[in-house]
């Protein structure tokens, strides 16, 4: 197999069913696999979750991940949020030519690591080349599908969400940004700051196993945590009040961001998951969180009000107020 990818390898044919063997099927499964144009897969449940997405992230390899490593922990945790047990994914690919095969490979191993680690199986697949200069580098899309053990439908819609609920977030706000931003421009920053990156599931099936009243869950990826809350607060017409000086946020990212111009609320995160729960599960939610390595850094950073509907507003730590509004345009583009 050559080191570099052709439009060979995009035709169908030799080219493409060793490109198939030697990196995906190697990585991702049994060398067994029947490769027929569907994956038949047994689904007991009458309910399951599906989600797709593209990532397009730039730079490819970035602290603390890989656009592989993404995109698998992207879906699955699309998929967590909603209540599900992530179980089957699909992975797509669009390869530029001239594409090194043995980035290619770390990719796919990234890929096939995080699957372990969430307890998916990658079950069907596509690839495409195209010309130089028409993709930078590699796209990849994602489908997921994941099942429940109880029904939670209502977690997606926000339905159950009342006043006095308490907003939590599983740790620090801004680190994926801030690792993506350096590596895109060779910044030389004098503290390591390491993409977030990582699989919820489960953290998530902790928290919901423990019988917590999980009454909203959404990860916290582009746009941040302030759109997130903006649009839950749209959503179930309430409106939501922050602790500013209880949201965690790691005094480099912070000092960062200060240098550099930008609100850590309104970040990308890949390792990060915004929960309502009944106040009364609050502290108990906390104690779960701070079990998990994914959730140390937990902490209940607000509560839902029905003072100013649709509006989220900030409590300062100088005891002023400022309203958080949705993020409009886009601080860093290519971030996932």
């Amino acid at each position: 197999m050559n080191d570099l990818i052709t439009l060979n390898h995009g035709s169908g044919g030799r080219a493409s069913q060793d490109l198939i063997q030697n990196v995906f099927i190697k990585s991702f499964g049994d060398q067994n696999y029947i490769l027929s144009d569907s994956a038949v897969l047994s689904l007991p449940h009458k309910q399951v979750a599906f989600t797709t997405d593209s990532f397009v992230i730039d730079p490819i390899f970035f602290p603390g991940g890989d656009i592989g490593k993404l995109a698998i922990c992207g879906t699955v945790n699309d998929l967590a949020v909603s209540g599900a047990i992530p179980k089957y994914l699909s992975a797509s690919f669009i390869i530029e030519e001239g594409f090194a095969i043995n980035e290619l490979k770390k990719i796919v191993e990234s890929m096939a690591q995080q699957a372990k680690i969430a307890d998916v199986n990658i079950v069907a697949g596509d690839t495409k080349v195209v010309q130089k200069g028409k993709c930078d580098k590699i796209f990849i899309n994602t489908t997921g599908i994941g099942v429940f053990q109880k029904d939670y439908s209502f977690i997606s819609t926000g339905e159950k969400v009342e006043t006095g609920d308490k907003i939590i977030i599983n740790g620090f706000l801004g680190d994926h940004a801030i690792a993506v931003l350096g590596a895109r421009n060779d910044l030389d920053f004098r503290v390591d700051v390491q993409s977030d990156c990582a699989c919820l599931n489960d953290l998530i099936q902790a928290v919901l196993k423990a019988g917590i009243s999980v009454k909203f869950m959404r990860d916290v990826t582009r746009g941040g945590m302030a759109t997130v809350l903006n649009e839950l607060a749209d959503m179930v017409n309430a409106g939501i009040e922050l602790e500013e000086k209880d949201i965690p946020v790691r005094e480099t990212v912070s000092g960062l961001c200060e240098i550099l111009g930008f609100d850590p609320l309104y970040l990308a995160n890949e390792g990060k998951v915004v929960m309502v729960v009944h106040p009364d599960d609050a502290e108990k939610a906390i104690e779960i969180l701070k079990k998990q390595s994914l959730g140390k850094e937990g902490k209940i950073i607000g509560e839902i009000t029905a003072d100013h509907p649709k509006m989220v507003v900030g409590k300062t730590e100088i005891g002023g107020k400022r309203i958080i509004n949705m993020l409009r345009g886009e601080q860093l583009p290519r971030i996932c």
